[in-house]
């Protein structure tokens, strides 16, 4: 995960934290969303990455009031809270595509196109934001 870290602060100029956290929110996102035989072969590819997303959910059970309830049952509520917390992590628009893009290129890399298409593919806001 480190690699993918420091090329996203390359892409996008944020730091090390901004850019881990960012990582972080949309691995968390896919995780939820995504085939769990593809982001397991992700996560194995991103040595850390697994960990990280845990840490992440396990901050985050136990909120989220009505939004977060609601991103679960509304199509595309869950990828509107993600990039409310993007946001909130200090990302713009512009950041958040370069950071997804990088991310997705770097898991193209490691694991190959066929298990990022099908990532992809399982997730059609995805593609509005790559």
């Amino acid at each position: 995960m480190d690699e993918l870290i420091q090329r996203i602060i390359v892409a996008t100029g944020v730091n090390v934290e901004t850019a881990r956290q960012a990582v972080t929110i949309i691995l968390n996102f896919l995780n939820k969303e995504a085939p769990q035989e593809r982001m397991q072969e992700v996560f194995a590819a991103l040595p850390g990455a697994e960990k990280a997303v845990n840490d992440y959910a396990g901050e985050k059970t136990g909120g989220g009031g009505l939004l977060g309830g609601l991103s679960g049952m509304v199509p595309g509520m869950g990828a509107m809270a993600v990039l409310g917390e993007l946001s909130s992590a200090g990302l713009d628009m512009g950041e958040v595509q370069k950071v997804a893009r990088e991310l997705i290129e770097v898991a193209r890399e490691k694991v190959g196109d066929d298990t990022i298409n099908e990532v992809i593919a399982s997730i059609p806001v995805l593609k509005q934001i790559i």
